[in-house]
């Protein structure tokens, strides 16, 4: 049966987004996710760690919401009251289908049911993002598979109910691909229920644009970190298991812009944090002194 109650009492307001968050599109990502937003249709994001896959659904919320935002007259802020709602969700090995779903907690002699994050998003008409996916149990993962399809429904099997998803729910999941393995790979059954949007990091200019934005830096000092973001990139396969991500070079502008010098940010946010392997390291060290001598 479908529960309709307590829609409203269920909402999610605390996570709407309200002031727009920094993103510079690469490709036509932002054209795929609010065409599958408006076809209802759940969205697989992958790429490397850091790329800005979290900060894309963020802007992505803000972007879509937009419309449903009041304005007042007399402040010009807006209101987030009918917004669309965030609900994030960090996935791990011991992810349950109740830390999900919801639970019966003791309150005295008696119990009450304390909705999930994903009910809250279900209920609430929320956008819903499962980060690293790949990270949660295989048997909690199967529970979202009747959210995926033309049904959008949550079955909630403790208490014998089936939630009908509010309009304007949508599903989004994240992975990895380059952590992928035989035990911590996403199933073919629920990857196929998905519309997918793959991420990279971006070309060396606009990886510059979102340095210097979010970091404070000046341009020349932006476009040196993109520069050398390149190329520790280019060692991946040759020592490396990852390069270094957009995030790291933000971290190190961070730091260039508390005033460290750019040889002693890049050591401790890129050089030190990507790799333990001490011939690794020096060379890094050698690419960092070569980009800022």
């Amino acid at each position: 049966m479908a529960d309709e109650s307590g829609a409203r009492e269920y909402a999610v307001e605390e996570y709407v987004i309200r002031s727009e968050p920094f993103y510079v599109p690469v490709a036509r990502e932002v054209e795929v996710f609010q065409a599958a937003y408006e076809q209802k249709l759940p969205v697989l994001l992958k790429g490397p760690t850091g790329c800005g896959k979290t900060r894309f659904v963020e802007y992505m919320t803000y972007r879509l919401q937009r419309p449903l935002l009041r304005v007042s007259p007399e402040s010009k802020t807006t209101s987030g009251a009918d917004g669309i709602p965030l609900v994030t969700i960090a996935c791990h090995e011991d992810l349950t289908a109740s830390d999900l779903v919801g639970r019966y907690l003791l309150e005295g002699e008696s119990t009450r049911w304390i909705d999930g994050p994903l009910t809250r998003a279900v209920r609430a008409g929320a956008i819903c993002y499962l980060d690293e996916i790949v990270e949660a149990r295989k048997d909690t993962t199967v529970l979202i598979h009747p959210l995926t399809d033309h049904r959008r429904l949550l079955p909630i099997e403790k208490r014998g109910v089936v939630l009908e998803a509010t309009d304007g729910f949508l599903l989004v999941i994240s992975y990895n691909p380059g952590y992928q393995s035989a035990l911590k790979d996403l199933k073919h059954s629920t990857r196929q229920r998905f519309v997918a949007i793959e991420f990279g990091y971006p070309p060396a200019d606009l990886e510059s644009r979102i340095i210097m934005a979010e970091s404070g830096v000046s341009e020349a000092i932006a476009a040196d970190l993109a520069r050398l973001g390149e190329k520790v990139r280019n060692l991946k396969g040759h020592g490396l298991e990852e390069g270094v991500s957009t995030r790291l070079l933000i971290y190190a502008g961070k730091l260039i812009a508390k005033g460290l010098s750019p040889r002693e940010a890049c050591d401790s946010a890129v050089v030190w944090s990507i790799t333990d392997d001490s011939d690794l390291q020096l060379g890094l060290r050698e690419l960092v002194c070569a980009i800022f001598p």
